[in-house]
């Protein structure tokens, strides 16, 4: 797992060297995005009854894309941490994601590629299932982590919207958290600290400008194992509503839609209700500055 750990780095950190070094601008187009985002609740003899509260939001996002001749390299890196404090309860983590990928892909003539992709996703730090009694850990780093690598056939009809289908694809879980695997979290063995899976992987991708200072990024990420529950589909939503205000003002709307038939819902007594549709909303005002 430490190799593992280094060669992400390197990957990372590979990255954001090409991210910054000086390219060819007829071939590369590069740049990203720094924003952080905040918001208060204070409440005074308030009678309609609420807490307290505040909470914060940072992003980092970059993007460097090649394209020349039948040769196409896109690279998205994507970091984003929240804290929120509310009531009488301590800091907590609002929003953790750590999301790297990678296609390559060869046109073949119309606006089909033949592509290999590389995805993965983790989160930076604990997450805790906050009970009355107990707080319960249900996450760290690296734990899940997911790590896809498939081949398939891209679709591009325009700079905005790409349909990636891959029949060939390997669906990699990792669970670095002793705690965790020996539970058996994220549907790895009891005590496995790794999960292997293949099957078919679909991602469709929007970037669109849909109307003046209005910007739409949608993923979806479809994936179905082969040998266990064939049909079961994984899925993973992606919607983010980025307006720009002013030079530096910005108001964004996110979402997230998670669903995976191998992970399972506990409620706050710690009961096991199985697999469950997953959905994350977060809307903020703050500053950004694009590069």
């Amino acid at each position: 797992m430490r190799k593992f750990g280094l060669s992400l780095l390197i990957a990372v950190l590979g990255f954001t060297a090409m991210a910054q070094e000086k390219q060819d601008t007829s071939y590369w187009k590069k740049g990203g995005m720094i924003s952080i985002s905040f918001s208060q609740t204070s409440l005074t003899n308030w009678s309609g009854g609420g807490d307290n509260a505040i909470s914060t939001n940072g992003q980092f996002n970059l993007f460097a894309n090649y394209n020349k001749g039948k040769n196409s390299w896109e690279n998205k890196m994507n970091l984003e941490y929240g804290l929120i404090k509310q009531g009488d309860d301590g800091v907590r983590k609002s929003i953790d994601k750590i999301e790297y990928n990678t296609k390559y892909g060869y046109k073949n003539g119309g606006n089909w590629f033949y592509t290999a992709l590389l995805d993965f996703k983790t989160q930076f730090a604990k997450g805790y299932n906050y009970g009355d009694v107990e707080d319960v850990k249900i996450s760290n780093f690296l734990a899940p982590a997911y790590l896809n690598l498939s081949i398939g056939m891209d679709y591009k009809p325009s700079e905005v919207f790409s349909a990636y289908i891959s029949p060939i694809t390997s669906k990699m879980t990792i669970v670095n958290d002793d705690d965790l695997s020996d539970l058996g979290a994220f549907g790895v063995d009891p005590g496995d600290s790794f999960r292997g899976e293949f099957g078919a992987f679909s991602k469709l991708s929007l970037n669109k400008d849909i109307m003046e200072n209005v910007n739409l990024q949608s993923t979806l990420d479809l994936f179905t194992n082969y040998s266990e529950n064939f049909g079961n589909i994984d899925v993973t939503w992606e919607v983010m509503i980025n307006m720009k205000i002013n030079s530096f003002l910005t108001a964004t709307v996110n979402t997230s839609l998670v669903y995976d038939d191998d992970v399972d819902y506990f409620n706050e007594d710690g009961i096991n209700k199985g697999p469950r549709v997953q959905f994350k909303e977060i809307i903020g005002v703050g500053l950004a500055y694009k590069f």
